[in-house]
């Protein structure tokens, strides 16, 4: 077991004019050395030519050479499996309303409709990265935040020389459309009381707390939050004495929208209670548009960050 954590890698990507480029000056100044825009092929090139030291960030998008959303999955599925680095995978998201209002008052082209409108490129691009932002470690949705507020979420994330640099990202997901990839642990709520079937909480979701309390109800529940709170907070220090930078936990059901949700919520307060940083994302209910299912980060000092 190493005493000395690994160094850093950062891959920060999402759309054009989600705010990439401040994320890439923020870490400059968080002391990472950082490239903007460098091609997919040399990057595997630069880390095996020299040791990693320093904490290095990357700005990928669209606007890269040679990228393509599977290009950038394959770097980053082969940096995980290096053994002398710890790889994170960092996505500026924005909702499209957004995008379309910050490209008309800049009066920028977007680099994927240079003779179009920028709600057509915004669309394709949008499209390109979905399998990227299905992946990434860390999501911050930049569209309700200012420069300020996103430098603030990134110190939280990224600061160097903190006593806790582990990101714990903890979500909920659907069995009908697979197992997250890339989770770092798997947990299967379907042995509890379905909320499906009460007629009068099928429509509602694990984030109502009549749902919650319905499945609270259930005698198995506590017992299960006790084994899996003692499971994960056993096996976090050792990810962190190991170098790791991210670690991930699915909770899954049979539709991802009551149990498994209630339980990533719960799970999720009670590493926070613990004294972990824990992002939390539902993935079925960001699939279905529902906005009280927005993704959110809560710092180790439990104030919320998204």
């Amino acid at each position: 077991m190493s005493d000395t954590p690994l160094p850093r890698v950062v891959l920060v990507t999402g759309p054009s004019g989600a705010g990439r480029s401040t994320a890439i000056n923020v870490l400059e100044d968080l002391r990472y050395e950082t490239i903007d825009n460098i091609p997919l092929r040399l990057i595997s090139r630069l880390i095996e030519a020299e040791s990693v030291g320093q904490p290095l960030a990357l700005g990928i998008d669209v606007r890269n050479r040679d990228f393509s959303a599977a290009g950038l999955l394959d770097l980053y599925h082969q940096l995980r499996n290096a053994k002398n680095i710890a790889v994170t995978m960092l996505y500026l998201d924005c909702a499209s309303d957004v995008l379309q209002r910050r490209y008309s008052e800049t009066r920028r082209r977007h680099p994927l409709a240079p003779a179009e409108s920028p709600t057509e490129g915004i669309r394709r691009e949008l499209q390109i990265l979905e399998p990227v932002l299905g992946q990434s470690d860390i999501v911050i949705d930049t569209s309700e935040l200012s420069p300020h507020d996103l430098r603030a979420q990134l110190q939280g994330w990224f600061q160097l020389g903190t006593d806790q640099m582990l990101a714990v990202a903890v979500q909920s997901f659907s069995y009908k459309r697979g197992v997250p990839h890339g989770a770092d642990m798997v947990l299967d709520c379907r042995f509890l009381k379905n909320p499906y079937w009460c007629p009068d909480l099928r429509a509602m979701t694990g984030l109502d707390a009549s749902v919650s309390d319905y499945i609270c109800s259930d005698t198995r529940f506590a017992p299960f939050v006790e084994h899996v709170l003692a499971l994960v907070t056993f096996v976090l220090p050792a990810h962190v004495d190991e170098g790791k930078a991210h670690f991930s936990i699915g909770f899954g059901c049979t539709g991802g929208q009551h149990r498994s949700v209630a339980m990533t919520e719960r799970i999720a307060a009670g590493l926070v209670q613990a004294g972990w940083r824990v992002s939390i994302r539902h993935q079925e209910l960001e699939r279905r548009g529902l906005a009280a299912a927005q993704r959110r980060v809560i710092g180790d000092d439990g104030v919320m960050r998204t």
